[in-house]
């Protein structure tokens, strides 16, 4: 039992060591993405500098892998005055339907100095339509101005050559990408407009508690909604910032809620990518399910040993593959395995190696991911991960604490969740026939 939990530390210990490091690659391309964005201010003070980064950097130390970094550049415009519509069909990414998150901010009245960004949308044969705020001419003269900022900054030898690529800058993406170096490697940032509303805070569907998490940090996370570019003419509701402020609260928190997202990553990074690295599974899709487990395991005695700790966002993490949903955290009735690419089923497969053999994994290497195979897979448990969740008894501590001890990992002096456990097992029983 010591050599195992040696291995584990040591596992961990490794990936701490790393992120001195990444912060001081993020802060070096850091100071000269603030170089060019007070040039582009400079140039169009509706398009601001935010200078508290620290959630960014916070963010890129935590992932094992070059992600993208997203910036969010706020937009000094009366953002309260703008009226909220919901989007048409045609308008939406991919043609989907009004409901995903997508609108139209509405400018109320005429002599705004909004005029350059503003054209009139869903207008019809027979006239109507509505001024509005058009992210693709914001994106437009975003562009134009990070290239004239670039230039400029280099004609006033403010950058060195070969410190910022702006060859990704692409006119259709809803993104603008510049790839800007750090100490020894090339970070890349997807700099992105946002209209943030104070008036409408986010408001997150069902749970409103801070449960599992530090008082008043849910309702400090959401407390302005923001909205960036879905397509040439439609906004979104965005929860980059709220994740990453729940994230930094989880911080403050005793125990491994944090070391148990570092190693899922690594592992993610390492071993369960497919051919070239790439997987269905990023490092978003892990911050979510590290959410869902501090409110599905709020009692500091889930967090207090790194391997139970792990095990807690394993079972979450392998309901989600199972059932191929992964509900957003401040938006549950949306599905982030929606639309993703099909290898779910292999992701499945290499976390379920992991979660019955860990040793296999926990060690550092270069070469090919380590060999997965579900040999050891118990079919009763994955019966289990695989029940439809209809009423919702298949989304709570109860269900997840009976996952935990198929893996034998589940401690717990509650007697209450003892308690409720037992009652479901008795109902699942009934629905899952046993296999020797």
């Amino acid at each position: 039992m010591e050599a195992n939990t040696s291995l584990w530390h040591s596992y961990l210990t490794v990936i701490l060591s790393r992120e001195r490091q990444r912060l001081e690659q993020f802060q070096r391309a850091e100071d000269i993405l603030l170089t060019l964005l007070e040039d582009v201010h400079a140039r169009e003070p509706r398009f601001l500098v935010d200078y508290n980064r620290n959630l960014e950097a916070f963010e890129f130390a935590l992932c094992a892998s070059e992600d993208a970094v997203t910036v969010e550049m706020p937009l000094r415009i009366d953002s309260d005055a703008l009226q909220v519509v919901a989007c048409q069909p045609r308008d939406t990414p991919g043609g989907h339907p009004a409901g995903m998150n997508t609108c139209y901010l509405q400018v109320p009245s005429p002599g705004t100095d909004l005029e350059d960004w503003i054209d009139v949308v869903g207008a019809t044969e027979h006239g109507g339509g509505a001024r509005c705020l058009v992210p693709g001419k914001v994106l437009q003269h975003l562009k134009e101005l990070l290239v004239s900022a670039i230039v400029h900054c280099q004609r006033c030898f403010l950058l060195q050559p070969g410190d910022v690529s702006a060859e990704h800058l692409q006119e259709d993406a809803m993104e603008l990408s510049l790839v800007i170096r750090g100490t020894w490697k090339t970070i890349r940032f997807d700099i992105v407009p946002v209209v943030r509303r104070h008036r409408e805070p986010l408001q997150r569907q069902g749970q409103q508690s801070d449960r599992g998490f530090p008082e008043g940090s849910l309702r400090k996370a959401t407390e302005e909604s923001h909205f960036v570019p879905a397509s040439p003419h439609c906004w979104r509701s965005s929860t980059h910032l709220p994740i990453l402020k729940l994230l930094y609260a989880v911080d403050t928190l005793k125990g491994h809620c944090l070391d148990s997202l570092r190693l899922l990553d690594q592992l993610r990074d390492q071993d369960w990518g497919g051919h070239g690295g790439k997987s269905s599974l990023t490092f978003n899709s892990l911050k979510m399910v590290l959410l869902w487990s501090m409110e599905l395991f709020p009692s500091l005695e889930d967090w207090q040993d790194l391997e139970g700790s792990v095990y807690r966002l394993l079972v979450i993490l392998l309901r989600c593959l199972a059932i191929r949903h992964l509900p957003s955290f401040l938006n549950p009735e949306e599905n982030l395995f929606q639309g993703v690419a099909t290898d779910l089923d292999s992701v499945y497969h290499k976390v379920e190696s992991f979660a019955w053999d860990p040793q296999r994994f926990l060690h550092f290497h270069f070469g090919p991911p380590a060999r997965t195979d579900s040999g050891q897979a118990d079919p009763n448990t994955r019966a289990l991960l695989q029940l439809p969740n209809k009423d919702g008894s298949y989304w709570n501590t109860a269900y997840f604490d009976i996952l935990l001890s198929q893996f034998q990992v589940y401690q717990t002096q509650d007697s209450a969740r003892r308690s409720a456990m037992s009652q479901l097992l008795s109902k699942i029983r009934g629905e899952i026939p046993q296999q020797s």
